[in-house]
């Protein structure tokens, strides 16, 4: 008996973001309205796709006799359970396969940055302990507008209380919701991830709750649901998601923050976190937020009182009346001696949260601040990554 290996995509913890799909070079990977799938015939096990999935639901493998069909993986709701193989044909071959996999990752991402680490010192998160067949419940306790009426953009903030259900998510980690209803197929509405934008202990201390950050789409789905709830409704939630864009934890490490809209949310839980733990610490928080205008960035009003021993804020607007359009990588490029210091520190970690198409403005961004400041950003990015120290998340 002959054993092959199949990349598959778990359907219970995918959110069908499709970034798998935009980054596999060899279309193997497709999608119909149920499920995003990969084709065992042009998969050559490249590991493109498994650095950029949120959720890491693209990362399982199976050892077949038979490759599982598109159609077969587009009509499941769950991974089937692996086949006992090795005790057939007594080979150990799942022994070779599970390191084979860990050897084609690690090649993978070797030359592509490193693959993706946490911080040192971050907490151990929990993961995965809630899913769309087994989901926590969560009870509405406010939902609030956090951008000006008549702004363009209604961005709302969103507390969900667990009450006595378990809910241990970290800053950085994201939480899964799934709106009720059906779509024209007649399938459920697929679920979408929301960063935690409330540290570990709660959106106040010691409560079992989280906030989320949630932009209104006019046509979204799950962003229309969760604008419309009110205090009191429930909401199914699975998580927590992410094991590697954390905070961390060590009093001495400076976070430079980079991020546009709802991609404040973690940074939120950052700000909280290190407010509430350790406000004095040596390390600092130095942010990058960019908006249109004051009105359309979330948590204008809050922003301002958080005291500037704490948080180095760098608001940046792309649409004021009367002055040039700004974004954050222009913003970057004048702190560039900041920036270059801060980047020749070894205790100094980057995130970057926000629309897709702003990660390229900022890692040019770097690379000429790193030019001006005497650094080589294409061999220190890559350290960076591999030791925890720089992430990216985009959506």
């Amino acid at each position: 008996m002959t054993a092959l290996k199949q990349h598959l995509i778990d359907p219970e913890i995918c959110i069908r973001c499709y970034t798998c799909e935009e980054q596999c070079p060899l279309d193997a990977i497709s999608h119909d309205d149920n499920n995003v799938v990969v084709d065992a015939s042009k998969c050559d096990f490249c590991m493109a796709c498994i650095a950029p999935c949120p959720t890491g639901s693209i990362d399982n493998w199976r050892l077949v006799t038979t490759p599982y069909t598109l159609d077969e993986q587009l009509s499941w709701d769950e991974l089937p359970a692996p086949a006992e193989i090795a005790e057939a044909d007594g080979s150990g071959v799942i022994e070779a396969f599970d390191a084979e996999v860990e050897g084609l990752i690690a090649e993978a991402h070797a030359g592509t940055g490193g693959r993706p680490a946490a911080p040192a010192s971050a907490s151990k998160p929990t993961i995965n302990l809630y899913s769309r067949e087994h989901p926590a419940i969560a009870t509405v306790q406010g939902n609030f507008r956090i951008t000006e009426v008549g702004a363009s953009r209604d961005v709302r903030h969103i507390v969900l209380h667990f009450g006595a259900t378990v809910m241990p998510v970290l800053e950085g980690q994201s939480v899964g919701i799934m709106p009720p209803g059906t779509d024209a197929g007649g399938r459920p509405h697929h679920m979408r991830l929301y960063s935690a934008a409330s540290p570990r202990d709660g959106e106040r201390p010691n409560t079992n709750n989280l906030a989320l950050t949630v932009k209104h789409e006019e046509h979204g789905v799950c962003s229309t649901y969760l604008a419309n709830l009110k205090k009191g409704d429930e909401v199914r939630v699975a998580g927590p998601f992410g094991s590697t864009f954390l905070m961390p934890q060590d009093p001495a490490a400076t976070v430079v923050m980079v991020c546009t809209g709802t991609g404040s949310a973690p940074f939120r839980a950052f700000t909280e976190r290190r407010r509430r733990t350790i406000p004095d610490a040596a390390g600092k928080l130095i942010m990058f937020f960019g908006a249109r205008t004051p009105a359309e960035l979330p948590y204008f009003g809050p922003l301002q009182k958080v005291p500037a021993s704490i948080l180095s804020q760098h608001l940046v607007y792309s649409r004021l009346p009367g002055q040039p359009r700004e974004y954050v990588q222009d913003r970057m490029r004048a702190e560039a001696a900041m920036l270059a210091a801060a980047l020749t520190r070894e205790k100094t970690h980057v995130f970057i949260c926000g629309l897709k198409g702003m990660e390229t403005g900022v890692d040019e961004a770097f690379a000429d601040i790193c030019r001006q400041g005497g650094l080589d950003w294409a061999g220190l990015k890559p350290q960076m990554r591999s030791s925890g120290r720089y992430h990216v998340e985009t959506y």
